[in-house]
């Protein structure tokens, strides 16, 4: 230690008076940048997933799981169709590879077609509780499906209490296996304008069918192309729960076109072209608290057209830019 006596006598210049006063400022900005990035990194508990069919890319489980741990996803969507033929042991040993490179699962989509005739409906039922069986050996414990916003045939009401019906029988089989399970509303009103006979389109529309359901285990797919292209609001969003949500999908719009004349197959990575508020979006998701995979769906055809790597590197440069706009 040097004595203050000592430290009079110390000949210092005005350049090493300088040098000294930058260097102390810049470790303070850095140790209050670090605090701040630490501060928001423990706030979000949503994760980066990589699934690769939205954008074009082909891989087995083991190739997404390579890409993953390459670009810096934190999960993947699971295929259970490459496990059935499995036994319980390499079942196992895959799943403690992606522990060991620290990947887990998305969310699964629903293998029970319940928009088509009773038949159709209770043929897939029976086969699910086997199905869902190895969804928890592969420790997934979350699944998907959109609901079509109109139909040709089917009033508002005689839709709604097919769908309340069916779907709830889906979600008790679900449930027993503690499997949450996310229904996604279709917003463009040009993907509306195809039936006669519109059905749900909006965030406040499908938490009534939720409702209804009343399993305990169903939430929201909430899509950011849907959220904007139903007028959502972030108002809205901030009035749900991480309870009410399970999935998210994150997209931005193509600029120039009014949001009642966009089309739900032409969409662009987040981030890229600001139609969509995403910065609104992505704090309200921080803000309820959400844990669940976030992933981009853009159905954009240039990126479709890429190279597997290149739409990987896009992807995940795009993830990146939206969790930037994370301020809270």
């Amino acid at each position: 230690m040097i004595e203050p006596e000592t430290i009079k006598s110390l000949p210092i210049s005005r350049r090493m008076f300088c040098r000294s006063a930058v260097a102390a400022a810049a470790a303070i900005y850095s140790a209050r940048h670090y605090t701040l990035a630490s501060d928001k990194k423990n706030k979000v508990k949503f994760y980066k997933n990589l699934g690769h069919w939205h954008i074009g890319v082909r891989a087995n489980q083991q190739q997404a799981l390579d890409y993953a741990v390459k670009y810096g996803f934190d999960s993947i969507t699971p295929n259970p169709g490459e496990f059935h033929n499995k036994s319980s042991a390499e079942i196992r040993d895959w799943v403690e590879t992606m522990k060991a490179k620290g990947i887990r699962y998305g969310s699964s989509g629903l293998p029970v077609q319940y928009r088509r005739d009773e038949k159709e409906f209770q043929k897939g039922l029976a086969r699910l509780p086997e199905q869902v069986k190895l969804l928890g050996q592969l420790g997934i414990d979350r699944m998907v499906t959109w609901i079509t916003p109109g139909h040709n045939e089917l009033t508002y009401l005689k839709n709604f209490e097919r769908h309340r019906k069916r779907l709830r029988q889906v979600a008790k089989v679900l449930r027993d296996s503690n499997i949450r399970f996310a229904l996604e509303f279709v917003g463009p009103k040009t993907s509306q304008a195809r039936f006669r006979f519109p059905f749900i389109c909006t965030q406040r529309g499908m938490t009534e069918l939720i409702e209804a359901i009343d399993t305990g285990n169903v939430g929201l797919l909430l899509d950011s192309w849907h959220w904007y292209t139903s007028h959502g609001t972030v108002e809205e969003l901030l009035q749900l729960s991480n309870k009410d949500v399970i999935h998210v999908h994150v997209n931005d719009a193509p600029a120039g076109i009014p949001v009642n004349q966009q089309i739900d197959t032409r969409r662009k990575l987040p981030v890229t072209t600001s139609v969509i508020d995403l910065k609104g979006f992505i704090n309200a998701l921080v803000e309820i608290g959400y844990d669940g995979p976030v992933e981009c769906e853009p159905f954009d055809r240039e990126l479709s057209k890429m190279e597997d790597e290149a739409a990987l590197k896009k992807t995940i440069y795009s993830l990146n830019r939206l969790w930037d706009l994370i301020t809270v």
